[in-house]
């Protein structure tokens, strides 16, 4: 199959340092800024310097305080151990203020997050398992953990599986109907023992216990990252951690039923066919430019040789950089591309989708400043504010707040090591902030003084 695009393999990626590059920074925010100087001037004092953590795990503004809520190997309340891995999550309103948390874990066969790795004989009958595999191959380690979590006592209540046998559940993103879409990123798609990974999975935020494992196939099967939801349409929309990867949406018959079915799209620009994004080779998009988008339909989502992008690229879909963290905001979509741009630093972009397409922008297209680095996961705050994950695995990860204005400022930095941020996202009420630090395992709820920022 020919692909009007330039391929880039992983030996390629490990020569080129294009494994370690990613999202970095504001552009309209920070300018061309490439000293330390023209970076202050693009500063907002937000809620102030960072103080160190005396016992070394993350450091808060003056004000804010966080509880480590959840520990990786700590016993839960069904009897098993917390999986290790943290990802994506989401924070649902529950019964009597609770607030009941979903969590991902990042686990594929062959992690050691779980200790022993788990066959399906490990669990019940009684527990669905979507890839158990046989008495002699290991079950798949991935899936999903409910927390309910009081924020009056900042206790968690109860904790425990909710979704079990997946490959590597990535992010994801809530539903206005109250369930979280849990999406599987598996490292190979042609490759397997019989059953199918690379679904989208959807658990409901108010059942307890281990839910039924049905792949949602009209979202496609692909190296799925993040989502996000339409709520006055249903219209799903979806980015793909691929570095020659497309921009979804699909369209239900029946909104809040996606077992329904529907139409899978991937996004084009009207006029122009097959644009490639990235930008790498030559400025093919512009910065702060919207063009019209369009949709194109796709055929046969469930992509049994791995090529739902390619077939889509030919058809003259646009090609994205390894599309990950997605949100949805006030009537728009916002989501990062990790090494789009000359620099491979990586861009953001925001959709403002209309029936038969839309508005397409690249928001911003960082070239020189090392401000922000790696972001992956993102949400909005009741402010409107972005909040933006750093994974960078070189040195300390962030939290970064980005004002209407284009003014940045830091919430929080991880002490405790390099390891990446993830799940980032603020409870229903928007008084408390949860993030995991993905390794060693841990899931923090921070407080404070949320309504003090300061432009």
């Amino acid at each position: 199959m020919e692909f009007p695009f330039p391929v880039i393999k992983r030996r390629q990626l490990l020569k080129t340092g294009l494994m370690t590059s990613g999202f970095l920074g504001l552009q309209r925010a920070l300018g061309q800024a490439t000293t330390t100087a023209g970076q202050q001037g693009r500063l907002c004092d937000g809620y102030g310097p960072l103080i160190a953590d005396p016992d070394g795990i993350i450091d808060l503004p003056e004000g804010f305080s966080y509880k480590v809520i959840s520990r990786r190997g700590a016993r839960m309340s069904d009897g098993f151990n917390v999986p290790g891995q943290p990802d994506g999550m989401a924070a649902f309103e529950g019964k009597d203020g609770r607030i009941t948390l979903v969590r991902n874990h990042e686990l594929g066969l062959g992690s050691s997050a779980w200790g022993p790795q788990p066959h399906a004989k490990s669990f019940p009958d009684r527990v669905p398992v979507y890839d158990g595999g046989t008495e002699e191959e290991i079950c798949y380690p991935g899936g999903t953990t409910h927390l309910i979590y009081n924020p009056e006592t900042e206790l968690v209540e109860k904790e425990y599986l909710s979704l079990v046998g997946t490959d590597r559940n990535c992010a994801g993103g809530p539903t206005p109907w109250g369930s979280w879409i849990t999406c599987e990123e598996p490292e190979f798609l042609t490759e397997g023992r019989g059953v199918r990974h690379g679904w989208c999975f959807e658990v409901k935020a108010d059942v307890e216990g281990v839910q039924e494992p049905v792949p949602l196939t009209g979202l496609g099967r692909f190296r799925h990252e993040a989502i996000a939801v339409d709520p006055n349409t249903g219209i799903v929309f979806l980015t793909e951690d691929r570095h020659e990867g497309l921009f979804y949406r699909f369209v239900p018959l029946e909104k809040g039923n996606l077992q329904a079915g529907g139409q899978l799209q991937a996004l084009a620009i009207e006029g122009q066919a097959s644009v490639d994004s990235r930008n790498w080779l030559q400025p093919t998009i512009a910065e702060g430019k919207p063009v019209t988008a369009k949709w194109i339909d796709l055929e046969q989502p469930e992509s049994p040789n791995d090529d739902l992008r390619f077939r889509g690229a030919q058809a003259g879909a646009t090609l994205f950089a390894r599309g990950e963290g997605c949100w949805w905001g006030d009537g728009e979509v916002w989501f990062c591309c990790t090494n789009g741009g000359p620099n491979r630093r990586g861009q953001l972009f925001r959709l403002r989708p209309e029936d038969d397409g839309g508005s397409l922008e690249l928001y911003l297209q960082p070239t020189a400043s090392d401000l922000l680095t790696n972001g992956d996961n993102l949400t909005i705050a009741h402010n409107g504010d972005v909040v933006i994950a750093e994974d960078r695995g070189d040195r300390q990860c962030s939290l970064h707040g980005v004002t209407s204005e284009g003014k940045l400022y830091k919430i929080a930095s991880n002490r405790l090591n390099s390891s990446e941020l993830a799940g980032v996202c603020y409870a229903p009420d928007g008084q408390t902030l949860f993030v995991n630090i993905q390794n060693p395992g841990l899931t923090l709820a921070i407080v404070g003084p949320w309504g003090s920022r300061k432009g």
